[in-house]
């Protein structure tokens, strides 16, 4: 049963994608390409790049990519700096050291 339940929403799937292209082969931008160009686009002040990558997603899915992008940036400037995360993000925001 779960099978034939399984094999009916994938035909869905793939008809929903398929009415959602517009005639060029192009794989849809995940959540995370979205975020990383935003992010990047923001940081150079490109506000076509950054119009352009909000569109690639819901702005929910937008906002959760780039705070993944923040956290793991900021853990990974702490592994670097030997530092902890949270005086890394105060560091970076020019917060006073607590």
């Amino acid at each position: 049963m779960w099978g034939r339940v399984r094999r009916i929403g994938d035909k869905l799937v793939d008809r929903l994608r398929a009415e959602g292209r517009t005639g060029r082969e192009e794989r849809p931008h995940n959540l995370f390409e979205a975020a990383a160009t935003y992010v990047a686009a923001c940081a150079e002040d490109d506000q076509e790049r950054i119009d352009e990558a909000a569109g690639w997603v819901s702005p929910e899915a937008l906002a959760f990519g780039v705070n993944e992008l923040a956290c793991r940036a900021v853990v990974t400037l702490a592994r670097e700096r030997g530092a902890s995360p949270r005086a890394v993000a105060r560091e970076l925001l020019g917060l006073p050291a607590v």
